[in-house]
C-alpha cells in the first residue's frame, strides 16, 4: 500500500478509551494505525507513539487539527520515517549490527551512528580514555568533555535522576566511557533514556569481548 509512513506523538488524558477516540480521529483522515508504543506515563497522562500510514503527507496539518479535537490530547510531534518498523526487530538488529564489529574503533563508530539513529538525535559521541567517536553536528571535544565533567560531579545527573531534556546520558562501565546523544526538538523520555542505557551496556559488554581477542 503507497502513502506516507508517520510517527505522530501525542500527550493524552490516561483514561480508558482515550486512545480509541484518538484512533478514530485518526481514521477520519484516512489513517492507517500499525502500532502503538507508550513513551511515558504518569500525573495522568500518557505520552504514546503512534506509528501509521497516511495517502500523503498533505494530510499531516488536517491530522493534527483531527488529534487535537480530542479533549485533552495534545499533539507534540509529527514526523514522516522511511518506513514503519518493529521496535523489537529493530533492536535485534541493531545488536547484530554491534556484533559484526570487528575492531574496537569500529565498535565506537557503530555505537554513536546507531544511537543517533535510534533516538533520532541531531548528535552522539562516545567520550572517555582512550575512544572517542561521534556521530552528527556533535559538540567540539572540549565541549564535551565538559559535559561528561558535570554529569559525573552530578549524582542526580549521574544516576540518570535529572537528566536535562535535550541530552541522553549512557554509561560504559568498563571502558570508562560515556555516551552521550542531543537533540533539541524534543525532550528525551524515559524510554529513550532506557534505550540509550541498553545500547551503552551492549557496546561495553561487546568491548570488552573485542579487547580480549586483541590481546590474545
Amino acid at each position: 500500500m503507497d502513502g506516507a509512513h508517520v510517527i505522530l506523538r501525542v500527550w493524552l488524558p490516561d483514561r480508558p478509551g482515550a486512545l480509541g477516540q484518538v484512533a478514530s480521529r485518526i481514521g477520519s483522515v484516512r489513517g492507517d494505525i500499525a502500532g502503538v508504543e507508550v513513551v511515558d506515563r504518569g500525573d495522568g497522562i500518557a505520552i504514546d507513539e503512534v506509528a501509521l500510514l497516511l495517502p500523503g503527507l498533505e494530510l499531516v496539518p488536517m491530522l493534527v487539527r483531527e488529534v487535537e479535537q480530542v479533549d485533552g490530547v495534545s499533539v507534540e510531534e509529527v514526523r514522516a520515517v522511511e518506513r514503519l518498523g518493529d521496535p523489537r526487530l529493530d533492536a535485534l538488529a541493531a545488536a547484530h549490527r554491534l556484533g559484526e564489529c570487528r575492531s574496537p574503533d569500529e565498535l565506537d563508530r557503530e555505537l554513536v551512528h546507531l544511537s543517533r539513529r535510534e533516538l533520532r538525535a541531531e548528535w552522539a559521541a562516545l567520550v572517555g580514555p582512550p575512544a572517542r567517536a561521534t556521530a552528527g553536528d556533535a559538540p567540539p571535544p572540549a565541549e564535551l568533555d565538559a559535559l561528561v565533567a558535570g554529569i559525573a560531579a552530578s549524582a542526580a545527573v549521574r544516576d540518570g535522576a535529572a537528566d536535562p531534556p535535550d541530552l541522553a546520558v549512557g554509561r560504559l562501565a568498563h571502558a570508562g566511557a560515556t555516551l552521550l546523544v542531543g537533540r533539541s526538538d524534543h525532550p528525551f523520555r524515559p524510554r529513550d533514556r532506557a534505550q540509550l542505557a541498553a545500547l551503552a551496556r551492549l557496546g561495553d559488554t561487546l568491548g570488552r569481548l573485542l579487547s580480549r581477542v586483541t590481546v590474545a
